[in-house]
């Protein structure tokens, strides 16, 4: 460890993240540098998608991120710990079990909600900031609906379906947007009129979603409106109690459930370790990043406080990745004497969603609304999640948020998470192996294998679609008396392959048509790698199409295939054990982890 530059990166949220990627980058071949990231959980929280937790929409598994499987190919270190020091003189990160070193170190701790000193809403109040508070806040809804179910006082009853929404920018509207659709669910599951329950968006500002333009705020309104919220703008909340809160202007709303997201400022742990705070608990940086108190410890996301032209960088995901890149390359620039670069925030959109069916964004200086705009909304989650994790954390998204997706709360309802048993496909499979068996081995028969034995195309004379009419009765799985072909002639660039490389070859390629006929029906029949061979099937019965071959009989087969791809081999197959395996085998190799080329 002697003589290593340590770098220390405090929190793995989205700029930490960010951090420890690109150090890593450039870094994971060098010996002599030391990448740490330490963090209270051994996972990374998608903070953006809490409000699908709060509102039940997802799972807890579908937030988390687990940095040890992101980072497990790489030399960043990870730490699960909880720092309550930074020394900054002695360059030491202190807990309560142990100390890190540090040469640079990155402070991405987060932020926390603000309260404005508002009385009782710390107290009495429901704040989402994590998973934790996430899941809190579920579990409270289903206890007071549970609990309104069983309410005979009118007036109790009513508390407990009463539900406020204190704030109205994105984590509000979403929060919102998410309470709005589930509440038809629990009223169904608890036998509660909708009409009891009360939903309320409460935001002092005269406008919902200040930092969009204000067509944009009005569609979000209206549809919020149209699904029971009560928006009340321009009514700042000044007091909460246990059972109740009221406004600036004496309005007093009795509930059991008040959640807070008003406001948003830097982690209280900055200022508790001593950092120079430029406003709301955020440290003080320079044009680079650094912090006034030292130059080699570098504040990102949340933290930082750092002006644009007479404005504070706003608290967003973009601010956070974008900062956490630019505090890593300027240690690469330190480390390796080169020239720093300034922080440029280069901000893209805004996306806010409404629940799972409805979102308005404005992307690139494009106003989007309703079906597009959710469908960009998570497209940019997925582009997020390549970024980090690659191709097994996009498909995990696909799953929680499609394929798994109960209710029908996705914005292209249920039809992606419809599920049958494939116990029902095992018929189909051996059926369909059964004929691609017999048609092999049928062509066995007729000589196909014979040394000289052309049947796929004749080898003197004419042109290649002349040689290949003839042998159209007899190539196809289709049928002997020879259908009509879907294709008079082959496509010309099909026609130049076959004259070019299949003639040639003849023998060859008529030797492969027999062996996977054979191979695809043996697979299909013992359930055993039944993906590839569906997709073999579709493979060989479109060839035989684009060598105007085959009839419309044939695409029989395709059809077939692609049921069969959707798992026909787990149920009473060899596919049943021999794909966990593989993707065991696959998973716990180096290539894969360091290119996320694996799933759960």
């Amino acid at each position: 460890m002697e003589g290593k530059t340590k770098i220390v990166i405090l929190g793995a949220g989205y700029a930490g993240v960010e951090a420890a990627k690109v150090l890593n980058k450039r870094f994971k071949n060098d010996d002599s540098v030391q990448i740490t990231l330490i963090d209270r959980n051994p996972y990374h929280t998608l903070l953006t998608e809490l409000h699908e937790i709060a509102g039940h929409r997802t799972h807890k598994e579908s937030v988390m991120v687990d940095l040890y499987q992101v980072f497990k190919a790489t030399k960043v270190e990870l730490v699960t710990d909880e720092i309550i020091k930074v020394d900054q003189e002695k360059q030491l990160l202190i807990s309560e079990r142990a100390s890190y070193e540090y040469d640079y170190l990155i402070l991405g701790v987060g932020s926390e909600p603000a309260f404005f000193g508002v009385p009782g809403v710390q107290e009495y109040g429901f704040t989402i900031w994590s998973l934790k508070d996430a899941l809190k806040i579920r579990h409270h809804i289903e206890g007071v609906f549970r609990k309104a179910r069983e309410e005979k006082d009118p007036e109790e009853r009513k508390r407990l379906l009463t539900i406020i929404v204190a704030g109205s920018g994105f984590t509000g509207v979403e929060v919102v947007g998410e309470l709005m659709e589930w509440k038809k669910l629990l009223c169904a599951q608890h036998d509660i009129p909708e009409s009891e329950v009360s939903l309320y968006n409460i935001e002092a500002m005269p406008n919902i979603l200040p930092i969009l333009k204000p067509n944009l705020q009005e569609k979000a309104k209206r549809f919020m409106e149209k699904n029971g919220v009560k928006v009340m703008t321009g009514s700042p909340i000044v007091k909460a109690t246990e059972d109740s809160m009221e406004l600036k202007d004496g309005t007093q709303i009795k509930t059991a459930t008040l959640i807070w997201t008003c406001g948003v400022q830097g982690n209280s742990f900055n200022m508790q370790t001593g950092f120079t705070e430029g406003k709301r608990n955020r440290v003080q940086v320079n044009d680079y990043l650094q912090t006034v108190d030292k130059e080699n410890i570098y504040a990102v996301g949340d933290n930082a406080y750092y002006e644009i032209n007479g404005k504070p960088i706003p608290q967003i995901v973009e601010t956070a990745i974008q900062s956490g890149a630019c505090a890593a390359k300027n240690i690469i620039a330190d480390i390796e004497k080169k020239e720093k670069q300034k922080f440029e925030l280069k901000t893209h959109g805004f996306m806010v969603s409404v629940g799972s069916h409805y979102c308005v964004a404005e992307l690139m200086g494009v106003q989007l609304s309703g079906f597009f705009a959710m469908m960009m909304k998570h497209l940019v989650n997925m582009h997020y999640l390549w970024g980090v994790g690659g191709l097994r954390l996009v498909w995990n998204y696909l799953r929680h948020e499609f394929f798994h997706m109960e209710d029908r709360r996705s914005f292209v309802g249920g039809h992606l998470s419809f599920r049958t048993q494939t116990l029902w496909l095992i018929p189909l499979r051996i059926y369909v192996g059964i004929l691609w068996l017999l048609e092999g081995i049928k062509k066995v028969n007729e000589g196909w294998l014979e040394p000289g034995n052309i049947k796929i195309v004749q080898v003197a004379g004419g042109s290649g679609a002349s040689q290949l009419a003839d042998a159209a009765s007899s190539a196809t799985p289709a049928a002997a008396a020879g259908p009509t072909p879907i294709l008079s002639a082959p496509p010309a660039i099909y026609q130049w392959f076959m004259d070019t490389v299949v003639a040639p070859n003849a023998m060859f390629f008529q030797t492969t048509v027999v062996i996977m006929e054979i191979l695809i029906g043996l697979a299909l029949i013992a359930g055993l790698f039944t993906f590839l061979a569906s997709a073999a099937s579709i493979g060989l019965a479109a060839n035989f199409i684009l060598s105007a071959m085959a009839g419309y009989d044939i695409l029989w087969y395709i059809f077939a295939a692609i049921v069969l791809m959707g798992g026909a081999g787990r149920s009473f197959g060899l596919d049943h054990y021999v794909i966990p395996w593989i993707k065991k085998w696959w998973a716990n190799t180096k290539f894969a982890r360091e290119h996320h080329l694996y799933f759960d």
